[in-house]
């Protein structure tokens, strides 16, 4: 097959440069820093999103939708929340020709406004837990933009909600994180990651915790792929949040807030794709399989195959354009990292055989037309723990367990880190971010989510991050 992209060793940043343009997932928007997504990128976040939904409201929470412009002195009232945002927003001074008296910000995320209304929304301890999410754009005026990494619009989900105590709220932030991006991103993304807390330098602005799902890329580098934070009672006192508890006393309520973005459509690239494109999980993927006809007297038997598959529950699309060299098509399949294609051609309809070609494992097999569809869902299921398996297995290859900071600078070359956070510590942490080196995230030494950065034994995870 001839080379259409940039090798991942010879220059990876344009080898996914190359992915997102080729196999047609989104295109530079107007403006620097937009994107447009194409329909076939669409597709896997229209997935993504209808996947999350359903596991968010199975922990309770509903959608609602809060506006894009948000008065500034919202923001404002959250100190800390708004130093951390302040080089990232965008303020409206004018509109309808006219300067505006108090400038508008475009969300850089809605904690603020959504506290106001929280406020309004909850009077007693009957009112709580209060669960919202919302499905929006954000706007974050990145310096250095990168599609679909850190773009200055985005697409994303944000959860908001207030509780009656601490221990209700931290119990809640962290079901998001394991029941919902967790679990959605090893089983839809086959993506493994690392779940952990985050160091108050790293921390969320305004939260008094953050925990983070992070995952390793092709390159060796770390993505953030999913926040969910314990804001505390900060936004709660900054929007007057209070209710009445069972024993007739005021209270200020306990919130969260947990989001993730269309940056999972790039970490999806950077963490499966290979030197031919793309390569979707079976199980997110929007087409599983592509039906093949190799030559036009064909088109009708391949219909035939398609409909079967479709009974059997596979997303099937039909590439019936003989017109077209095949190829030239079976390349533009492979960019675009369809798991399974099916070819048919003349001599295969005399056999009474197709050609299952497996994008993410490689290779071809001959299967009788009547297994088809038996034979298509199992391989489906197989392929898709396949993936996982093999991109764990490409992490922990690669995450080296070191004793020293320099080390830990060394190793963060080509990979992760690994060592003890009281080795490290809040010094260590800062030489490193002097050669653009992070703490992505502590963990136990079992890998269980620590309640505080402050206990014995913690590991910390070192890598350069996107």
């Amino acid at each position: 097959m001839a080379r259409v992209l940039t090798p991942q060793a010879e220059d990876f940043p344009r080898w996914f440069q190359d992915v997102v343009a080729k196999a047609e997932l989104a295109d530079n928007g107007p403006v620097r820093g937009t994107m447009v997504i194409r329909p076939y990128g669409y597709a896997l976040w229209e997935r993504i999103q209808a996947d999350m939904d359903a596991r968010i409201k199975t922990c309770g929470a509903q959608n609602a939708y809060f506006p894009l412009f948000i008065p500034e002195s919202y923001l404002r009232r959250e100190a800390e929340h708004v130093e951390g945002f302040s080089p990232e927003l965008a303020v409206v001074t004018h509109a309808g020709g006219k300067q505006l008296d108090e400038p508008i910000v475009v969300r850089p995320t809605s904690e603020t406004v959504i506290g106001e209304f929280m406020a309004k929304w909850v009077q007693s301890y009957r009112d709580l837990p209060l669960l919202l999410n919302q499905w929006a754009n954000v706007v974050r005026w990145e310096m250095r933009p990168r599609i679909m990494l850190r773009t200055t619009e985005f697409l994303w989900q944000e959860g908001h909600t207030a509780h009656a105590t601490r221990e209700d709220a931290q119990a809640y932030a962290a079901r998001i994180l394991y029941e919902v991006y967790e679990d959605l991103m090893v089983n839809l993304l086959a993506i493994p990651v690392v779940v952990g807390r985050k160091t108050k330098q790293e921390r969320f602005a305004g939260a008094i915790n953050t925990m983070t799902c992070e995952a390793m890329t092709r390159d060796g580098k770390a993505l953030q792929m999913g926040t969910s934070h314990e804001l505390g009672q900060n936004f709660a006192k900054a929007f007057d949040i209070e209710y009445t508890s069972a024993a007739g006393v005021r209270e200020h309520a306990w919130t969260t807030s947990w989001g993730s973005s269309t940056r999972m459509l790039g970490g999806l690239i950077m963490v499966h794709g290979d030197d031919d494109g793309l390569r979707v999980p079976p199980a997110l993927a929007a087409t599983q399989v592509v039906v093949m006809a190799v030559k036009a007297e064909v088109v009708d038997a391949v219909h035939k195959i398609a409909a079967d598959l479709q009974n059997a529950g596979v997303r099937v699309v039909v590439d019936d354009r003989a017109d077209i060299p095949f190829g030239r098509r079976a390349v533009d399949w492979e960019l675009k990292g369809v798991p399974l294609r099916v070819e048919l051609g003349p001599r295969d309809l005399e056999a009474n055989v197709a050609t299952l070609a497996k994008r993410l494992s490689g290779g071809k097999s001959p299967v009788p037309l009547g297994e088809l569809s038996t034979e298509v869902p199992r391989l489906l299921a197989a392929e898709q723990a396949t993936m996982l398996d093999a991109a764990r297995t490409d992490r922990d290859a690669r995450i080296a367990e070191v004793s020293t900071v320099d080390e830990a600078a060394e190793a963060a070359a080509d990979g992760w880190a690994k060592l003890p956070w009281d080795t490290l510590g809040e010094a260590g942490e800062a030489k490193l971010a002097q050669s653009g080196i992070t703490v992505r995230c502590l963990t136990r030494a079992d890998g269980s989510l620590p309640d505080s950065d402050t206990e014995p034994g913690l590991v910390a995870y070192v890598a350069r991050s996107y």
